[in-house]
This record gives C-alpha cells, sequence and structure tokens, in this order.
C-alpha cells in the first residue's frame, strides 16, 4: 500500500519562493491540470506543482524549436539533473528551483522518481519521430509520457488507509494516464499533423482510409474520420472505466482530485464524440463553469462512490 506522510512537511524560505515558482508555471502553463490540484492540500499541491513544472521542462524541450541533436543533449542533461535529485546532491540555495522543489517533495513523499526518466525515454522517443503500427505500439509511448506520470501522482496522493484493492492503485493510475493520454492525441490531432507528427496508430488510420493524414480542416477525400475518432473513443472510454477504479482507493481530496481531472477530459472526449471534424478545426476545450461543475462533482465524492457501487455489483 502507498501512504504519504501525514503531517504538512517544513519548508524553508528558498523551498517555499520554488514551490510558487512552480505553482506559477502550472498556472500559467497546465489551466486543466491547475484546476484539479487546487482541491488538494497545501503540501500535496504543491509537490504536484513541482512534479508538473520538472515534467514540463521536459516536454518543452521535445516540442521546441531546436535541432534533434541538441534536444538529445538537453534531454540527457535533465536526465541528469534528475540523477541529482534521486541522490539528494540538490541544496535548497540551488539556483534551480523546479530541482529545489522536486527534491524537498521527494524526501517527503513516496514518488517513484523513475517516472520521469520514462518521461524523458517517451520524449525521445517524440525526437526520434516515431510513429506506432499498432495499438499496443501506442500503448507503450503512453505509458512513458502520461502513465508514469499516474504512477508519480499516486506517489504524492497516497492510498486511504485500509482501502481494499490498494495494492492495485498503480495499474490504475498508469492506465486511468493512458486515457488522459488517448484523449489528448484525438484533440490535438490536427496540431500534430501540422508538427509532422502521426500518433494514432497506422493500423487504425489505415482501416478508416485515413493513412492520407490530417493536414486540414476537412478529413481525407473517401476516408470514414467519424468512424476513426469513434472507435478511439470507445478505447478511451474503456481505459477511464479501469482506470476510475483508483477513486476510491484515494482519501477524499485526492480523489476529487484525480475526478475533477479526469472529469474534464472525459467531458472533452464527449464533446469530441458528438462532433468529430470539431479536432480539424481548432482545439477543443470546456469552459470555466463547466471545469468548476466537474470539480465540485469531484469534491462531493460521487464519481469515487458510483465506481464503488459499480465494483460491489460485479463482484455480487
Amino acid at each position: 500500500m502507498i501512504r504519504t506522510v501525514e503531517s504538512e512537511p517544513h519548508a524553508s524560505a528558498p523551498v517555499l519562493a520554488a514551490y510558487r515558482y512552480c505553482e506559477a508555471v502550472t498556472g500559467h502553463q497546465a489551466r486543466n491540470f491547475a484546476y484539479g490540484i487546487r482541491l488538494l492540500p497545501t503540501s500535496k499541491r504543491r509537490a504536484m506543482s513541482a512534479l508538473y513544472a520538472f515534467s514540463r521542462r521536459v516536454d518543452d524541450i521535445g516540442d521546441g524549436a531546436l535541432a534533434d541533436e541538441v534536444k538529445v543533449a538537453r534531454l540527457e542533461d535533465t536526465r541528469a539533473l534528475l540523477t541529482r535529485i534521486r541522490d539528494g546532491a540538490v541544496d535548497e540555495d540551488d539556483t534551480d528551483p523546479v530541482a529545489v522543489a522536486l527534491a524537498h517533495a521527494a524526501a517527503h513523499f513516496p514518488i517513484p522518481l523513475g517516472g520521469l526518466d520514462e518521461l524523458i525515454d517517451g520524449v525521445q522517443m517524440d525526437v526520434r519521430g516515431e510513429t506506432y503500427e499498432t495499438w499496443d505500439d501506442l500503448k507503450a509511448y503512453c505509458r512513458c509520457v502520461a502513465g508514469a506520470i499516474g504512477r508519480l501522482s499516486l506517489g504524492v496522493f497516497g492510498t486511504e488507509r485500509g482501502a481494499r484493492g490498494a495494492e492495485r492503485a498503480p495499474e490504475y493510475a498508469d492506465t486511468l494516464g493512458l486515457a488522459l493520454q488517448l484523449t489528448n492525441i484525438l484533440r490535438d490531432v490536427r496540431e500534430d499533423a501540422e508538427g509532422g507528427r502521426t500518433y494514432l496508430p497506422a493500423d487504425d488510420l489505415a482501416k478508416f482510409g485515413c493513412s492520407a493524414g490530417f493536414g486540414g480542416p476537412i478529413p481525407p477525400e473517401g476516408s470514414d474520420f467519424a468512424g476513426l475518432v469513434h472507435f478511439e473513443v470507445r478505447r478511451a472510454r474503456a481505459l477511464f472505466a479501469e482506470g476510475y477504479r483508483l477513486l476510491p482507493l484515494l482519501d477524499r481530496r485526492s480523489g476529487a482530485c484525480v475526478a475533477a481531472m479526469a472529469g474534464i477530459y472525459r467531458r472533452l472526449l464527449d464533446r469530441i464524440e458528438r462532433d468529430p471534424e470539431a479536432v480539424l478545426r481548432g482545439r477543443v476545450s470546456l469552459p470555466g463553469r463547466e471545469k468548476a461543475y466537474v470539480a465540485v462533482r469531484g469534491l462531493s465524492g460521487l464519481d469515487a462512490r458510483h465506481v464503488t457501487r459499480r465494483t460491489v455489483r460485479r463482484r455480487a
């Protein structure tokens, strides 16, 4: 069972400043993520911000305009920094606020920092321009860039004392990460295509006549683009259904955070399902009032209770 510390970890002035920096990065760069972690206690919210800020640094290297060899070098520099954090070699007065905050978080929560190595591995796959023939191929990539984030986050959340089935929490967290990533891939299919990237499996693209890609606001001629999207939506929904089994294993506020973030993406999935071609015309998003509703629903525990009832019915 994974548990976090019960008391609020002490933080010095330099560490607090480092956390404030990470929270600013999170609030500016990841509104959906920031919306969810607002539901956490202060110490967990700070730790999640540190995880996000480090992850964002890795992602930005991969998404930037630098030459590929420079990206590879910077990713290895970031991996070396992660090794210093893991070895406890980052001082509070270090000039890198992300390193300071993450080192403090890792010292107070059982965060499996190897997940950040997996993230770097996944971004290196992007730099190499890898494509994916099958869902199993894409799933391996998604586990690096999103499943690992789920497992890292679980190190901060911990599991509820005495929760039945808590040993499977990392598996559920990983699966929920896959669901979020597949939703991201569907939402960003046009943007990724413009950047020269294709994530959806080649097998699926061929099956629905979409192998020509998505370079414009309309689907490839003669394709069944809606069929492709609905096929991937069903796959994502199955992942959400499995991943949501994590919720009853978490304490109320951690469960609310996860339910809020996952709920936002599930509603994005609903919008994409209703109008598949919307992802070719622009970025699908939710208005603030809808995000607020999702957050309130998560905080109320409705999603966790629904999962618990469904699990009990299956066992009966």
